[in-house]
């Protein structure tokens, strides 16, 4: 299946805020925090039209995309699976994308960027429930145990990433820095999100 494999950061300044695509690299040297990246790319980047409706749906929607690195026809599919579930569509599919296994891997700290997390995944070095799980959109669940292979806890990049101060977990999750595994406590709630996204605008968007 086809992705993205240019710039991550044409793609924050498509956007115009940091999506964080490269993790904590973001925070330095980002095109954004100079001139010419207040501009969109491309020929056209710096038109200052205004946004129409359809426009703003539109970015709200290819925002959570690359956020959580979907190719279309993927994010499409998660839409749909959150329309047929109870409850607010546009909770259902944020509660859907948080819980994907590649996502997890990244907030517990496992991974340095999302596409790290996913690589980690798809190269079988994660464990869920003490059995190795190389699907990075698999879903978790409440009670589920997240590590890593022994061997793997040997490893320079991981112990970096865990020995990090000031590591982000979320409320929904729990981190054991010594056993070095991650739990799910509960299912994410609306506010619990990796970065803010206006679900009801992508709701509008598909509604049309």
């Amino acid at each position: 299946m086809s992705r993205y494999l240019g710039s991550a950061c044409k793609l924050c300044r498509r956007e115009k805020e940091k999506l964080f695509l490269k993790g904590e690299k973001c925070n330095s040297n980002c095109s954004l925090d100079k001139k010419r990246g207040k501009n969109g790319p491309g020929q056209h980047g710096s038109g200052k039209s205004k946004m129409s409706d359809y426009a703003r749906h539109l970015r709200e929607k290819q925002k959570a995309r690359r956020v959580y690195g979907l190719t279309e026809e993927q994010f499409s599919r998660y839409y749909h699976v959150a329309e047929r579930m109870k409850g607010s569509t546009g909770d259902n599919l944020l509660r859907l994308l948080e819980l994907r296994l590649d996502n997890v891997v990244f907030r517990l700290g496992f991974a340095a960027s999302k596409k790290m997390a996913r690589q980690t995944v798809n190269h079988g070095n994660v464990l869920v429930n003490g059995k190795k799980v190389d699907v990075p959109r698999y879903q978790v669940k409440a009670g589920d145990i997240i590590t890593i292979p022994e061997k793997y806890k040997e490893n320079k990049t991981i112990k970096d990433l865990i020995e990090k101060p000031a590591l982000n977990i979320p409320s929904w999750l729990n981190f054991d820095k010594n056993k070095i595994e991650g739990s799910v406590v509960s299912e994410p709630l609306p506010g619990d999100i990796s970065h803010p996204i206006d679900s009801q605008l992508i709701v509008e968007y598909y509604s049309k």
